[in-house]
């Protein structure tokens, strides 16, 4: 098993440096990176140890995804030799070495390291506490209260989350009776106490902040209000963990809670943290990722699984981890699918479009090229924290100005951008580059959205769309020449259109009819065109009746309402069969030429 295990460690670490290096950057990555550009002590999203990190893994390894990287990758490869270390004092070496190969299996273990963000140090801290929790039971010792120190300190620096953790495992500690002859030593206390101080910068930020960041964390963020989409977060769970694998994790909480005191205060520990984010699954925020909420509990039953599978008749034990180790191959291999520009651009039109880490390297060279062609110092400007800090990362400019804008608030980073000076709400008296990000909101908002930046800028210069992955991530970019405009002028936005035929996916002749509707508030647009895979293909007959439009979207004031619809005839006889992109082309008034997402058809 020993062989074995560093064998699938060596392995598996080789595979995730080299998929690190070709990744491209997550959003959070990129905010935290933004962060690491502005040390603290914490932040409105996080304490600090995320971004400290990360300037480290700059400053030692050089600059570049796989350097800020590398101190969450080198922290990730520690992690299961920490299981190995706890299991082996409990059971023996032999439940050790499995309990470690759980550990690199088991996907939500597996695959950390992969992105630099704060699950990595809180999964060190859980263990380093797993084991000086452990070990207390055992034997009050100078090594296990400092072991514990750490621990909480490491877990307080990391994430609000580690809350968890800490009041669980101070509830198992109190309900038992060796648990409450640790926590009578004075080692511990003082162990607890300087966790409890590593808290100290992040209450300071919020008091000096209005309580922002514990007000995302724990009220904005979540309705608190039962929903049942926490049955299909268990379901989530499930598949991420594989079924066996977490039928297993269950099991052994279950199994564990009556063995002696160090494996009980792990069972207790894991399932209850493990149970409490299933509850808090019916009652808590859905909009944002939280798969990987339970992971600390399922590495506080990994020391306890070997164990339990041994129960278990041979051929379900092969089976748990057969389907483990593919349940870690989909991870990695989703991981790997992302980072090719292939395959991002043919899951386009899919649900599950990788956009937090598609487009970026494109649109920094967009921003580079049409900035370096305006005339004086041209300032940019971001539509949101998701722009800025991707920007910030790609073109190594940190403190990129930022519009307000639903998602800084959603995501807790709206109040950072302010005290770092960064938020950007009046009309530019200046050069600017305003990336404004079409497919960060919802297609029903958008009108409002462009018409908000009115309000908010003055009219609107003829805007250019970039359309990656056809359209999947569409930017559109604004350049201002920083001169008052007049006051009368009115709101010109960017066009919108939509294909009512065909719909996205249809099957069409090599003949085929299309239509929808188009328009562009202030000014109007002159004319369509039909495009495949981005060749014009027919002028399409535009200004047809379309009344709903104009009911739909109450707010416009594209001047030729009602009749804003279009028709066209396409011919695509010289094109091979399968798929293909359809997309418009549309001209405004203005003289504004602007390219239209794309949506699949297949030609039969």
């Amino acid at each position: 098993m020993r062989v074995l295990f560093i064998a699938l460690w060596a392995g598996i670490s080789l595979l995730k440096v080299m998929m690190a290096a070709r990744l491209p950057l997550f959003v959070d990555e990129a905010f935290y990176w933004q962060e690491s550009r502005h040390l603290s002590w914490a932040y409105s999203d996080l304490p600090g140890l995320t971004a400290w990190l990360i300037r480290i893994g700059d400053f030692v390894f050089g600059e570049g995804r796989l350097a800020l990287r590398t101190p969450f990758l080198l922290i990730a490869a520690a992690l299961p030799w920490l299981v190995v270390r706890i299991a082996a004092r409990e059971f023996d070496m032999r439940h050790a070495w499995l309990a470690g190969i759980a550990a690199l299996l088991l996907p939500l273990a597996g695959s950390l390291g992969l992105l630099a963000l704060p699950d990595v140090p809180m999964a060190l801290a859980t263990l380093l506490c797993m084991d000086a929790g452990a070990r207390l039971l055992r034997n009050v010792s100078d090594g296990a209260a400092l072991l514990l120190g750490a621990g909480l300190a490491i877990g307080a620096l990391s994430h609000y989350r580690f809350i968890a953790v800490i009041g669980v495992g101070f509830v198992v500690l109190l309900s038992t009776p060796a648990g409450r002859r640790v926590l009578a030593d004075p080692r511990v206390w003082i162990a607890i106490a300087f966790g409890a101080a590593a808290w100290t910068p992040l209450m300071a930020w919020n008091m000096d902040n209005a309580e922002a960041g514990l007000r995302f964390q724990l009220v904005d963020r979540h309705p608190w209000a039962f929903h049942a989409d926490g049955l299909q977060f268990i379901a989530i769970q499930g598949l991420l963990v594989t079924p066996l694998l977490f039928v297993a994790l269950l099991s052994a909480a279950w199994h564990g809670r009556a063995a002696d005191a160090g494996r009980r205060y792990l069972a207790w520990l894991g399932g209850l943290v493990v149970l409490g984010f299933f509850v808090l699954g019916f009652f808590a925020d859905t909009r944002r990722v939280s798969f990987h909420w339970p992971l600390p509990g399922y590495l506080a039953l990994l020391p306890l699984l070997p164990a339990l599978l041994d129960r278990w008749a041979p051929w379900l034990r092969r089976l748990t981890w057969a389907l483990a180790a593919c349940g870690l191959v989909a991870v990695l291999g989703y991981y790997a699918a992302v980072s090719a520009p292939s395959v991002r651009e043919q899951t386009a039109a899919l649900k599950w479009y990788p956009s937090n880490f598609a487009g970026w390297d494109a649109l920094a060279a967009e921003v580079q090229a049409r900035r370096a062609r305006m005339p004086g110092q041209v300032q940019l400007v971001a539509g949101n924290f998701k722009i800025g800090a991707e920007l910030g990362f790609a073109l190594g400019e940190p403190d990129i100005p930022v519009l307000p804008h639903p998602l800084n608030r959603e995501h807790g980073r709206a109040p950072q951008l302010r005290l770092w000076g960064l938020r950007s709400d009046t009309a530019f008296d200046r050069p600017t580059l305003l990336v404004v990000g079409a497919s960060d909101v919802e297609y029903k908002n958008l009108l409002q959205r462009y018409h908000a930046l009115c309000q908010q800028l003055g009219p609107l210069p003829a805007p250019h769309a970039l359309n990656i992955d056809h359209g999947a991530q569409r930017y559109v970019l604004f350049e201002f020449d920083g001169k008052p405009a007049a006051a009368d002028a009115p709101c010109t936005t960017p066009a919108m259109a939509w294909f009512d035929a065909p719909v996205s996916g249809a099957k069409v002749e090599r003949h085929f009819d299309v239509s929808g509707w188009a328009f562009k508030d202030g000014v109007g647009l002159s004319g369509v065109e039909v495009l495949l895979d981005g060749k014009p293909m027919a002028k399409a007959e535009y200004g047809l009746p379309s009344p709903g439009t104009a009911s739909y979207w109450k707010i416009s004031t594209d001047p030729q309402h009602p009749k804003v619809g279009f028709r066209a005839r396409v011919d695509a006889g010289g094109l091979a069969r399968g798929r293909h992109w359809l997309g418009l082309r549309l001209h405004g008034r203005d003289g504004s030429v602007e390219d239209w997402s794309e949506q699949p058809v297949d030609i039969q």
